[in-house]
């Protein structure tokens, strides 16, 4: 995939909030098959478009990837062939399998910028909308059309259509659901929604964290400080509309699931390797064996008494 075809990429991911992670080479010792500035893009089922390095550099570069898209951090990877000590601000990888080069690649997590969906159009709402701005958060007015992918849906309408948009938001799985009233409006009116008692324990009433607030700024900063306080560290799961040829775009609700592989360790040179549908192996004496690339295969099923299994 060439440079402009991978932006190109990446800017579709980012148009349909799905998360990924951006992959840059910053320095390549060789003898490396990578180059200073390639780019690979990996998304949360462990696709890798683009190119950062080989077999072994990629699979290393795929693990700690979708690590970063649960922690929401960006990380300076550096991958030696030889075991070194560990250096500030570097996450340094043993990577037996590299050629004789080393690879540092920054590797950035482009998660979706936070989507609030506000019912109603009273002087708090007008408020919530502004401090959400001012966050740099998206902000929409209410439609059951965004709840696949709303963070955050407020309810300030005063009585107007609340008891439909909370049961919806809740069943649709929103991280944060909030519902402007006082204590007492607010117990009878999720009192009496059709959901569970968990459910209802989801929806947050009154709307923000007690700082003794009065006025529609001051209720607004306090609901937000609530959702910054109480916001998941994972994204919400988003489909990637390149994986569904023929369809429009979609989304999923629920936490983003970030692909587990099963691991197996290459007995010719120590490389942990991932276990994929395209993952190399060999059948010998009635067990499977994996292997980072052709060559560990080809010398272990020509002599495999010389490679003990770990």
């Amino acid at each position: 995939m060439g440079a402009q075809a991978l932006h190109e990429r990446a800017e579709s991911l980012r148009a349909h909030r799905v998360p990924f992670v951006h992959a840059r080479v910053v320095l390549a010792e060789r003898p490396t098959s990578a180059k200073p500035g390639d780019e690979a893009l990996v998304t949360a089922d462990g696709a890798i478009d683009g190119f950062v390095g080989g077999q072994c550099a990629e699979s290393t570069v795929r693990s700690q990837a979708l690590s970063l898209l649960r922690s929401g951090d960006s990380m300076l990877l550096r991958i030696a062939p030889n075991p070194e000590d560990d250096q500030p601000g570097k996450t340094v990888v043993h990577n037996p399998c590299l050629s004789g080069g080393t690879l540092e690649i920054f590797l950035e997590p482009v998660l979706p910028t936070p989507l609030v969906s506000v019912l109603g159009d009273s002087p708090i709402a007008r408020a919530m909308r502004q401090v959400a701005g001012s966050l740099g958060y998206d902000v929409a007015a209410y439609s059951s059309d965004d709840l696949a992918d709303a963070d955050a849906v407020l309810v300030a309408t005063h009585g107007k259509s609340e008891e439909a948009t909370l049961e919806a938001a809740v069943r649709a799985g929103v991280p944060y659901v909030a519902l402007v009233a006082s204590p007492k409006r607010g117990a009878a009116v999720v009192g009496s929604l059709d959901l569970s008692d968990e459910e209802k324990a989801r929806i947050h009433y009154p709307a923000g964290l007690d700082i003794g607030a009065r006025t529609p700024a001051e209720i607004a900063l306090s609901v937000f400080a609530q959702i910054v306080a109480e916001r998941p560290r994972e994204p919400r799961e988003r489909l990637d509309p390149q994986h569904l040829p023929g369809e429009p775009p979609m989304t999923r609700t629920g936490l983003l699931t970030v692909l587990e592989p099963e691991t197996s360790i290459d007995p010719v040179c120590g490389m942990t390797v991932e276990i994929t549908d395209d993952a190399l192996y060999a059948d010998v004496d009635g067990e499977r064996v994996w292997f980072c690339c052709p060559a560990c295969r080809r010398a272990y099923v020509a002599d495999p008494g010389k490679y003990p299994r770990p």
